[in-house]
Protein backbone atom coordinates (compact mmCIF):
# COMPACT_ATOMS: atom_id res chain seq x y z
CA UNK A 1 0.00 0.00 0.00
CA UNK A 2 1.85 3.09 -1.19
CA UNK A 3 2.02 6.32 0.90
CA UNK A 4 0.72 9.94 0.47
CA UNK A 5 2.61 13.12 0.06
CA UNK A 6 2.82 14.42 3.58
CA UNK A 7 1.23 18.09 2.40
CA UNK A 8 -1.83 19.33 3.63
CA UNK A 9 -2.68 20.77 0.28
CA UNK A 10 -2.49 17.83 -1.53
CA UNK A 11 -6.11 17.17 0.41
CA UNK A 12 -9.30 18.20 -0.24
CA UNK A 13 -11.53 18.23 3.14
CA UNK A 14 -15.24 17.40 2.72
CA UNK A 15 -16.83 16.35 5.09
CA UNK A 16 -16.31 15.94 8.84
CA UNK A 17 -17.20 12.63 10.16
CA UNK A 18 -16.53 12.88 13.93
CA UNK A 19 -14.55 13.72 16.91
CA UNK A 20 -12.45 12.89 19.51
CA UNK A 21 -9.11 12.59 22.11
CA UNK A 22 -10.52 15.33 24.31
CA UNK A 23 -12.75 17.22 21.17
CA UNK A 24 -9.03 17.97 20.16
CA UNK A 25 -9.85 15.55 17.61
CA UNK A 26 -11.39 16.62 14.03
CA UNK A 27 -12.09 13.64 11.80
CA UNK A 28 -12.43 14.85 8.30
CA UNK A 29 -13.46 12.72 4.93
CA UNK A 30 -11.20 14.01 2.49
CA UNK A 31 -10.03 13.40 -1.21
CA UNK A 32 -6.30 13.12 -2.11
CA UNK A 33 -5.60 15.39 -5.16
CA UNK A 34 -2.86 13.27 -7.32
CA UNK A 35 -5.14 10.09 -7.48
CA UNK A 36 -8.88 11.05 -6.46
CA UNK A 37 -8.86 8.59 -3.67
CA UNK A 38 -11.03 9.05 -0.26
CA UNK A 39 -9.34 8.64 2.68
CA UNK A 40 -9.88 9.89 6.50
CA UNK A 41 -7.78 12.69 8.07
CA UNK A 42 -7.64 13.14 11.56
CA UNK A 43 -6.52 16.33 12.68
CA UNK A 44 -5.05 16.78 16.07
CA UNK A 45 -4.77 20.73 17.49
CA UNK A 46 -1.64 20.36 18.67
CA UNK A 47 -1.09 23.67 20.19
CA UNK A 48 -4.08 22.92 22.67
CA UNK A 49 -2.70 19.53 23.61
CA UNK A 50 -0.74 19.09 26.87
CA UNK A 51 2.67 17.65 26.98
CA UNK A 52 1.37 14.73 27.93
CA UNK A 53 -0.82 14.56 25.40
CA UNK A 54 2.36 15.28 23.26
CA UNK A 55 4.16 12.02 24.21
CA UNK A 56 1.00 10.44 24.26
CA UNK A 57 0.91 11.33 20.23
CA UNK A 58 4.42 10.70 19.78
CA UNK A 59 4.31 7.20 20.78
CA UNK A 60 1.39 6.48 18.49
CA UNK A 61 3.32 7.49 15.70
CA UNK A 62 6.40 5.19 16.12
CA UNK A 63 4.51 2.19 16.91
CA UNK A 64 2.64 3.00 13.43
CA UNK A 65 6.26 3.82 11.65
CA UNK A 66 6.90 0.60 13.58
CA UNK A 67 4.14 -2.18 12.60
CA UNK A 68 3.88 -3.30 8.90
CA UNK A 69 0.94 -5.92 8.92
CA UNK A 70 -1.61 -7.25 6.63
CA UNK A 71 -4.66 -6.75 9.46
CA UNK A 72 -2.89 -3.27 11.24
CA UNK A 73 -4.33 -0.45 9.94
CA UNK A 74 -1.82 1.39 8.13
CA UNK A 75 -1.23 5.16 8.34
CA UNK A 76 -0.82 6.62 4.96
CA UNK A 77 0.94 9.92 6.16
CA UNK A 78 1.50 11.87 9.01
CA UNK A 79 2.58 15.72 9.18
CA UNK A 80 2.29 18.70 11.11
CA UNK A 81 0.07 21.64 9.29
CA UNK A 82 -0.71 24.99 10.64
CA UNK A 83 0.10 23.33 14.42
CA UNK A 84 -1.87 20.29 13.91
CA UNK A 85 -1.00 16.74 13.67
CA UNK A 86 -2.57 14.83 10.40
CA UNK A 87 -3.18 11.15 10.30
CA UNK A 88 -3.72 9.95 7.16
CA UNK A 89 -5.65 6.44 6.52
CA UNK A 90 -7.74 4.53 3.81
CA UNK A 91 -11.11 5.23 4.58
CA UNK A 92 -12.99 2.30 5.79
CA UNK A 93 -15.75 1.40 3.59
CA UNK A 94 -17.92 -0.87 5.71
CA UNK A 95 -16.40 1.05 8.96
CA UNK A 96 -16.37 -0.63 12.35
CA UNK A 97 -17.32 -3.72 13.51
CA UNK A 98 -19.00 -1.76 16.24
CA UNK A 99 -20.99 0.38 13.56
CA UNK A 100 -22.45 -2.92 11.82
CA UNK A 101 -23.72 -4.12 15.04
CA UNK A 102 -25.10 -0.92 16.33
CA UNK A 103 -27.08 -0.29 12.54
CA UNK A 104 -27.76 -3.54 10.74
CA UNK A 105 -26.67 -6.97 13.48
CA UNK A 106 -28.14 -5.47 16.69
CA UNK A 107 -28.83 -9.08 18.21
CA UNK A 108 -25.32 -10.08 16.98
CA UNK A 109 -23.29 -11.54 13.58
CA UNK A 110 -23.67 -14.90 12.28
CA UNK A 111 -20.95 -17.07 13.76
CA UNK A 112 -18.97 -17.20 10.31
CA UNK A 113 -18.38 -13.88 10.21
CA UNK A 114 -17.03 -13.16 13.33
CA UNK A 115 -14.65 -16.08 13.10
CA UNK A 116 -13.58 -14.28 9.87
CA UNK A 117 -12.98 -11.02 11.69
CA UNK A 118 -11.11 -12.21 14.78
CA UNK A 119 -8.88 -14.41 12.88
CA UNK A 120 -7.89 -10.79 11.28
CA UNK A 121 -7.82 -9.75 14.66
CA UNK A 122 -5.55 -12.49 16.08
CA UNK A 123 -3.13 -12.40 13.35
CA UNK A 124 -2.78 -9.10 14.02
CA UNK A 125 -2.15 -9.72 17.63
CA UNK A 126 0.19 -12.67 17.07
CA UNK A 127 2.13 -9.69 15.42
CA UNK A 128 2.49 -7.17 17.65
CA UNK A 129 2.76 -9.31 20.62
CA UNK A 130 6.00 -11.15 18.89
CA UNK A 131 7.30 -7.07 18.48
CA UNK A 132 7.05 -6.91 22.15
CA UNK A 133 3.70 -4.85 22.53
CA UNK A 134 0.49 -4.89 24.57
CA UNK A 135 -2.33 -3.54 22.11
CA UNK A 136 -4.45 -2.56 25.30
CA UNK A 137 -7.46 -1.20 23.16
CA UNK A 138 -9.15 -4.52 21.54
CA UNK A 139 -12.77 -3.86 20.93
CA UNK A 140 -15.63 -3.87 17.90
CA UNK A 141 -15.07 -0.13 16.85
CA UNK A 142 -11.56 -0.50 16.54
CA UNK A 143 -12.12 -3.48 14.13
CA UNK A 144 -12.35 -1.62 10.64
CA UNK A 145 -13.23 -3.58 7.44
CA UNK A 146 -12.29 -2.44 3.91
CA UNK A 147 -14.49 -1.93 0.89
CA UNK A 148 -12.58 -5.61 -0.25
CA UNK A 149 -13.42 -6.99 2.89
CA UNK A 150 -10.13 -6.82 4.41
CA UNK A 151 -10.01 -6.89 8.11
CA UNK A 152 -7.83 -4.02 10.10
CA UNK A 153 -7.05 -3.80 13.98
CA UNK A 154 -6.86 0.02 14.61
CA UNK A 155 -6.59 1.45 18.37
CA UNK A 156 -2.80 1.92 18.08
CA UNK A 157 -2.32 4.70 20.32
CA UNK A 158 -3.07 2.70 23.32
CA UNK A 159 -0.66 0.65 22.93
CA UNK A 160 2.30 -0.28 25.10
CA UNK A 161 5.81 -1.62 24.24
CA UNK A 162 7.25 -4.21 27.12
CA UNK A 163 10.30 -3.31 26.15
CA UNK A 164 12.57 -1.63 28.94
CA UNK A 165 16.57 -0.94 27.95
CA UNK A 166 16.84 -3.51 25.69
CA UNK A 167 15.23 -6.25 27.86
CA UNK A 168 11.75 -7.89 27.45
CA UNK A 169 9.76 -7.37 30.47
CA UNK A 170 8.07 -10.23 32.21
CA UNK A 171 5.28 -7.92 33.01
CA UNK A 172 4.43 -4.19 32.58
CA UNK A 173 2.03 -1.92 35.43
CA UNK A 174 1.19 0.97 33.06
CA UNK A 175 -2.96 1.55 33.63
CA UNK A 176 -3.95 2.69 30.18
CA UNK A 177 -4.42 6.86 29.33
CA UNK A 178 -7.80 8.22 28.03
CA UNK A 179 -8.88 4.46 28.68
CA UNK A 180 -12.67 5.51 30.03
CA UNK A 181 -14.66 4.30 26.59
CA UNK A 182 -12.00 0.55 26.73
CA UNK A 183 -13.17 -0.41 30.28
CA UNK A 184 -15.79 -3.06 29.42
CA UNK A 185 -13.09 -4.87 27.73
CA UNK A 186 -10.20 -5.02 29.67
CA UNK A 187 -8.96 -7.86 31.86
CA UNK A 188 -9.60 -8.03 35.12
CA UNK A 189 -5.41 -7.75 35.96
CA UNK A 190 -4.95 -4.67 33.98
CA UNK A 191 -8.10 -3.22 35.91
CA UNK A 192 -6.70 -4.58 39.36
CA UNK A 193 -3.85 -2.35 38.77
CA UNK A 194 -1.72 -4.37 41.58
CA UNK A 195 2.37 -5.04 41.85
CA UNK A 196 1.64 -8.74 39.47
CA UNK A 197 1.22 -6.54 36.63
CA UNK A 198 -0.09 -7.54 32.84
CA UNK A 199 1.45 -8.90 29.78
CA UNK A 200 0.39 -9.62 26.42
CA UNK A 201 -2.70 -12.36 27.48
CA UNK A 202 -4.14 -9.38 28.96
CA UNK A 203 -5.33 -9.13 25.20
CA UNK A 204 -6.75 -12.22 24.54
CA UNK A 205 -9.29 -11.50 27.33
CA UNK A 206 -10.35 -8.17 25.13
CA UNK A 207 -10.41 -10.80 22.29
CA UNK A 208 -12.74 -13.18 24.44
CA UNK A 209 -15.16 -10.05 25.37
CA UNK A 210 -15.04 -8.77 22.06
CA UNK A 211 -16.04 -11.93 20.32
CA UNK A 212 -19.38 -11.89 22.82
CA UNK A 213 -19.78 -8.27 21.53
CA UNK A 214 -20.12 -9.61 17.79
CA UNK A 215 -22.14 -12.56 18.72
CA UNK A 216 -24.60 -10.83 21.36
CA UNK A 217 -25.14 -7.42 19.78
CA UNK A 218 -23.61 -5.49 23.32
CA UNK A 219 -20.57 -6.04 25.21
CA UNK A 220 -21.08 -7.42 28.47
CA UNK A 221 -20.77 -5.04 31.50
CA UNK A 222 -21.65 -2.14 29.35
CA UNK A 223 -23.88 -0.67 31.68
CA UNK A 224 -22.40 -1.52 34.80
CA UNK A 225 -20.52 0.84 37.36
CA UNK A 226 -16.61 0.99 36.76
CA UNK A 227 -16.46 -0.31 40.70
CA UNK A 228 -19.08 -3.21 40.22
CA UNK A 229 -17.89 -4.55 36.65
CA UNK A 230 -13.97 -4.64 38.52
CA UNK A 231 -15.38 -6.99 41.50
CA UNK A 232 -17.81 -8.75 38.99
CA UNK A 233 -14.56 -9.69 37.06
CA UNK A 234 -11.83 -10.36 39.53
CA UNK A 235 -14.85 -12.75 41.15
CA UNK A 236 -14.68 -14.86 38.12
CA UNK A 237 -18.27 -13.62 36.60
CA UNK A 238 -17.12 -14.91 33.22
CA UNK A 239 -19.86 -13.29 29.97
CA UNK A 240 -20.91 -15.79 27.27
CA UNK A 241 -22.37 -16.08 24.30
CA UNK A 242 -26.19 -15.74 24.21
CA UNK A 243 -28.14 -18.97 22.36
CA UNK A 244 -30.17 -21.60 23.61
CA UNK A 245 -27.24 -23.46 25.46
CA UNK A 246 -26.71 -20.22 27.44
CA UNK A 247 -30.44 -18.90 28.25
CA UNK A 248 -32.82 -21.05 29.80
CA UNK A 249 -35.76 -22.40 27.71
CA UNK A 250 -38.51 -20.74 29.20
CA UNK A 251 -36.76 -17.22 28.91
CA UNK A 252 -36.43 -18.07 24.87
CA UNK A 253 -40.28 -18.61 24.13
CA UNK A 254 -40.57 -14.99 25.55
CA UNK A 255 -40.26 -12.74 21.99
CA UNK A 256 -41.61 -9.30 23.77
CA UNK A 257 -38.76 -8.83 26.48
CA UNK A 258 -34.99 -10.19 26.55
CA UNK A 259 -33.96 -11.95 29.38
CA UNK A 260 -31.62 -11.50 32.43
CA UNK A 261 -29.16 -13.50 30.22
CA UNK A 262 -29.18 -9.92 28.22
CA UNK A 263 -26.36 -8.40 29.94
CA UNK A 264 -24.27 -11.57 28.63
CA UNK A 265 -23.37 -12.48 32.49
CA UNK A 266 -26.01 -14.45 34.83
CA UNK A 267 -29.55 -13.94 35.40
CA UNK A 268 -28.39 -11.94 38.80
CA UNK A 269 -26.93 -9.54 36.78
CA UNK A 270 -29.85 -8.28 34.72
CA UNK A 271 -29.37 -4.32 33.13
CA UNK A 272 -29.97 -4.38 29.39
CA UNK A 273 -33.35 -3.08 28.04
CA UNK A 274 -35.85 -4.87 25.48
CA UNK A 275 -34.33 -4.75 21.77
CA UNK A 276 -34.91 -4.57 18.44
CA UNK A 277 -34.88 -8.46 17.27
CA UNK A 278 -32.91 -8.19 13.08
CA UNK A 279 -35.92 -9.97 11.87
CA UNK A 280 -39.61 -10.26 11.58
CA UNK A 281 -40.16 -13.70 13.29
CA UNK A 282 -41.72 -13.08 16.68
CA UNK A 283 -39.32 -15.61 17.83
CA UNK A 284 -36.48 -14.74 20.46
CA UNK A 285 -33.75 -13.14 18.80
CA UNK A 286 -31.14 -15.57 20.86
CA UNK A 287 -33.49 -18.70 19.72
CA UNK A 288 -30.62 -19.75 18.15
CA UNK A 289 -26.84 -22.15 18.84
CA UNK A 290 -23.22 -21.19 18.03
CA UNK A 291 -21.44 -24.21 17.61
CA UNK A 292 -19.20 -26.00 21.12
CA UNK A 293 -16.26 -24.81 19.06
CA UNK A 294 -17.22 -20.92 19.31
CA UNK A 295 -18.35 -20.99 23.01
CA UNK A 296 -15.00 -22.62 23.76
CA UNK A 297 -13.05 -20.41 22.61
CA UNK A 298 -14.52 -17.34 24.20
CA UNK A 299 -14.08 -19.87 27.70
CA UNK A 300 -10.83 -19.74 26.58
CA UNK A 301 -10.33 -16.37 26.31
CA UNK A 302 -11.89 -15.19 29.30
CA UNK A 303 -9.89 -17.40 31.82
CA UNK A 304 -9.58 -15.47 35.11
CA UNK A 305 -5.94 -16.72 35.47
CA UNK A 306 -3.59 -14.86 32.40
CA UNK A 307 -1.14 -17.68 32.83
CA UNK A 308 -3.62 -20.17 31.17
CA UNK A 309 -5.37 -18.73 28.25
CA UNK A 310 -3.56 -19.53 24.69
CA UNK A 311 -1.91 -16.98 23.47
CA UNK A 312 -2.67 -15.47 19.67
CA UNK A 313 -0.79 -17.94 17.91
CA UNK A 314 -2.43 -20.86 19.73
CA UNK A 315 -5.89 -19.42 19.64
CA UNK A 316 -5.09 -18.91 15.90
CA UNK A 317 -5.22 -22.79 15.33
CA UNK A 318 -8.40 -23.39 17.67
CA UNK A 319 -11.14 -25.40 15.50
CA UNK A 320 -13.58 -22.31 15.77
CA UNK A 321 -11.39 -21.04 13.01
CA UNK A 322 -11.51 -25.06 11.04
CA UNK A 323 -15.19 -23.43 9.48
CA UNK A 324 -12.96 -20.75 7.15
CA UNK A 325 -12.71 -21.96 3.99
CA UNK A 326 -11.95 -18.62 2.02
CA UNK A 327 -10.22 -15.69 2.19
CA UNK A 328 -11.73 -12.88 4.37
CA UNK A 329 -11.77 -10.40 1.09
CA UNK A 330 -13.60 -13.04 -0.67
CA UNK A 331 -16.32 -13.91 2.14
CA UNK A 332 -16.89 -11.21 4.48
CA UNK A 333 -18.76 -9.11 1.25
CA UNK A 334 -21.40 -11.88 0.82
CA UNK A 335 -21.70 -12.92 5.10
CA UNK A 336 -22.12 -8.63 5.84
CA UNK A 337 -25.15 -8.46 3.05
CA UNK A 338 -27.54 -6.97 2.79
CA UNK A 339 -25.07 -4.23 4.09
CA UNK A 340 -23.09 -2.58 1.37
CA UNK A 341 -19.70 -0.52 1.76
CA UNK A 342 -19.65 3.28 1.27
CA UNK A 343 -17.59 3.32 -1.66
CA UNK A 344 -15.66 6.04 -3.63
CA UNK A 345 -17.83 7.71 -6.16
CA UNK A 346 -16.60 7.38 -9.80
CA UNK A 347 -17.31 10.44 -12.14
CA UNK A 348 -17.33 12.65 -9.75
CA UNK A 349 -15.65 16.29 -10.53
CA UNK A 350 -13.05 17.81 -8.20
CA UNK A 351 -15.22 20.71 -7.57
CA UNK A 352 -18.76 18.32 -7.48
CA UNK A 353 -19.60 17.07 -4.29
CA UNK A 354 -23.03 16.16 -5.05
CA UNK A 355 -21.97 12.50 -5.22
CA UNK A 356 -21.24 12.29 -1.45
CA UNK A 357 -24.14 13.43 -0.38
CA UNK A 358 -25.10 10.12 -0.03
CA UNK A 359 -21.93 9.28 2.17
CA UNK A 360 -22.81 11.84 4.35
CA UNK A 361 -26.06 10.54 5.02
CA UNK A 362 -24.50 7.15 5.92
CA UNK A 363 -21.18 8.78 8.14
CA UNK A 364 -23.71 10.31 10.40
CA UNK A 365 -25.33 6.63 11.29
CA UNK A 366 -21.37 5.83 12.03
CA UNK A 367 -20.13 6.12 15.68
CA UNK A 368 -16.76 7.40 14.07
CA UNK A 369 -15.84 9.37 16.71
CA UNK A 370 -14.93 5.83 18.87
CA UNK A 371 -12.82 4.97 15.37
CA UNK A 372 -8.95 5.10 16.31
CA UNK A 373 -8.20 5.08 12.54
Amino acid sequence: MSSFLPEGGRYELLTVIGKGFEDLMTVNLARYKPTGEYVTVRRINLEACSNEMVTFLQGELHVSKLFSHPNILPYRATFIADNELWVVTSFMAYGSAKDLICTHFMDGMNELAIAYILQGVLKALDYIHHMGYVHRSVKASHILISSDGKVYLSGLRSNLSMISHGQRQRVVHDFPKYSVKVLPWLSPEVLQQNLQGYDAKSDIYSVGITACELANGHVPFKDMPATQMLLEKLNGTVPCLLDTSTIPAEELTMSTSRSAANSGLSESLATSTPRTSNGDSPSHPYHRTFSPHFHHFVEQCLQRNPDVRPSASTLLNHSFFKQIKRRASEALPELLRPVTPITNFDGSQPQDHSGIFGLVTNLEELEVDDWEF
